[in-house]
């Protein structure tokens, strides 16, 4: 941790989650990171379902240590009306809520931003959601599977007449939560700049943040009626940049695509008729060819192993490199020197956990604290911010609130 005690961007403002799994944590996760105050409201007993999802130690996923860092755990059981009526309290004390329920809900529990805005002007709502929070299909569940698909990203992801394929991580979760924490940044600004500081809703869905990476294929298709199709390990229209497996059966990613690199990558593989064939001078000659040049970029690949391999074309400043589990990242003294991991102690024992980017030179995000226990800060939280006694808090106990 570079920044064990310095100031942060996000100091002094108040975020409060309401939401669970993936795409809102991970937002307010971010929004914690870099300094503000996250108070997570969970339901009692079991609190978000992430605490047991995938690897378990000691009765906790492992990941939760990661998602959970620097927030504040309140249990409330928003199911009944006092629950729903003390996370009230707490948005009003707020400058932020992040929250990913079905449209509708939080305005089904009177804390909508027409509700809440009646006292708390100066809310910001960060609204997560599969399709926004409008529309013909706002209503739908949206699972971040889902949303992928009616984005655009499982289309082009995969190898010609075969199954589209998922990664193995929720990337439409993560993209939602990113963007739904560049909104909240934009109206954090504007709200500053607002004479009257007032908030506003940021409307983040699931397949509008995956469609917001589809890149050139609205415009291809309008502009000349082509549809991006799947292409394997290929990237469509730019030649040579593909996946090639080494003699010791590790691939290598090989990015040759420039003019001039593509001339380099050919003298480094010994093939300099390549290199000046006039037919390869430019992508569209390469295009035209990808079969040929991929067929002996793999001969030359082949004949080698995945070290050997990198050497020759690093020494010709040729753009390559290894595929890396989480083993060869944690190895590598790039990501070290970097500061992308973090050691955080959970139980006494040592964890690491991974850094939240971007990096801010002046004020960089830090881990305070990894994911807390349910209920953890129900003292601090609904004692300190709302003032309930002790008694209120057993009251609340006893009635299954908390």
């Amino acid at each position: 941790m570079t920044n064990p005690t310095g100031a942060r961007p996000l100091d002094g403002l108040r975020v409060l989650e309401m939401g669970q799994l993936l795409a809102g944590p991970f937002a307010a996760s971010m929004l914690g990171y870099f300094g503000a105050e996250v108070i997570k409201i969970e339901p009692p007993g079991t609190g978000d379902p992430i605490r047991t999802w995938r690897v378990m130690k000691d009765g906790v996923s492992l990941w939760w240590h990661s998602l959970g860092r620097n927030k504040k755990s309140v249990t409330l059981d928003l199911r009944q009306p006092k629950g729903r009526q003390i996370a009230r309290q707490l948005a009003l004390k707020s400058d932020i809520i992040v929250e990913n329920f079905r449209p509708g809900t939080l305005e089904k529990w009177g804390m909508g931003p027409a509700e809440l805005w009646q006292e708390n002007p100066g809310l910001i709502y960060g609204r997560i959601s599969g399709y926004g929070q409008n529309g013909p299909y706002a209503t739908k569940p949206g699972f971040a599977s889902v949303c992928e698909g009616i984005g655009g990203l499982r289309y082009v992801n995969g190898f010609p007449g075969e199954a589209p394929v998922r990664p193995n991580l929720s990337l439409g979760d993560t993209l939602a939560g990113i963007h739904c924490v560049l909104g909240i940044l934009l109206a954090v600004i504007n709200r500053s700049q607002d004479p009257q500081k007032r908030g506003q809703v940021v409307d983040a869905a699931l397949y509008e943040s995956v469609f917001n990476l589809m890149e050139g294929v609205v415009p291809e298709y309008s502009g000349a009626g082509v549809v991006r199709e799947p292409s394997g390990s290929t990237l469509t229209g730019i030649v040579p940049t593909n996946t090639y497996r080494c003699r010791d059966g590790k691939f290598v990613i090989i990015g040759g695509n420039g003019d001039s690199i593509y001339k380099r990558l050919m003298n480094a593989m010994g093939r300099p008729d390549l290199a000046d064939d006039p037919r390869m001078a430019n992508n569209a000659g390469r295009v035209q060819h990808e079969k040929e040049l991929d067929a002996a970029i793999s001969a030359w690949t082949s004949s080698l192993d995945s070290s050997d391999v990198l050497a020759v074309l690093e020494k010709a400043d040729v753009p390559c490199g290894p595929i890396y589990s989480v083993v060869d990242m944690l190895k590598d003294p790039h990501f070290n020197a970097r500061g992308l991991f973090e050691q955080v102690q959970v139980n006494g024992a040592p964890l690491t956990i991974p850094a939240m980017l971007p990096m801010l030179t002046a004020t960089p995000g830090r881990t305070d604290w990894p994911g807390p226990d349910i209920g953890q800060h129900n003292g601090e939280v609904l004692g300190g911010l709302l003032g309930l006694g002790d008694a209120d808090l057993a009251a609340l106990q006893r009635d299954g609130i908390v």
